[in-house]
């Protein structure tokens, strides 16, 4: 099964995605994982990936997709994979796609978990509000300013991806404001003809 999670900072994704993985035995990848390892590895790509971070730049996009590529050839992601924080614009789901169909794969789904996001501000403030309650230092992640920042830029950089698999039949949208389990059980049944 090859799946791309799709949805806001704060979904859930993290959470529906270890329990895909501990299911299926397939793999969660995460770009900036990968880019560590192949950097480290010193793979073709990633000493290319390297060049660019040492000069101060952003990745390209055909470099991403060339680390996805590489990953998806390892043994463990031979029975599918599930693509967490990716593809993050039309432009990467575009590469991707066209990636797959050289290797003959195609993505089996798309799971979107929708949720209120000014529920999910309140949720992240009650989170840091308890942390601080308790003298835990507030996770930079629980910084209702900063998950704030992070979840304008993926209304305005990520969400337009959404539409791109819809367009495709591949898009299955998924409560994510419910509990847990239930999330959990939607996503099975979507993925069940899988």
């Amino acid at each position: 099964m090859r799946l791309v999670l799709l949805g806001p900072p704060g979904a859930g994704k993290g959470t529906q995605a270890a329990r895909l993985v501990a299911k299926h035995g397939i793999p969660q990848l995460s770009t900036g994982d990968m880019l560590r390892a192949a950097v480290k590895a010193q793979t073709p790509i990633g000493r290319q990936a390297k060049a660019v971070m040492d000069a101060g730049n952003l990745v390209s996009d055909d470099i991403v997709v060339g680390i996805v590529a590489d990953r998806i050839e390892e043994p463990d992601a031979r029975k599918g994979f599930i693509l967490d924080g990716f593809p993050r614009t039309v432009a990467q789901a575009e590469a991707l796609e066209a990636m797959l169909a050289r290797k003959g794969l195609k993505l089996d789904g798309v799971i979107e978990l929708d949720v209120d996001h000014d529920k999910l501000v309140e949720r992240i403030e009650r989170r840091a509000q308890e942390a601080r309650a308790t003298g835990v230092p507030v996770r930079k992640d629980d910084d209702p300013e900063v998950f704030k920042t992070r979840l304008q830029t993926y209304n305005r950089d990520t969400a337009v991806v959404t539409p791109f698999y819809k367009s495709r039949g591949m898009l299955r949208v998924i409560d994510g404001m419910q509990p847990i389990e239930r999330v959990a059980a939607d996503i099975d049944r979507a993925l069940a003809p899988h």
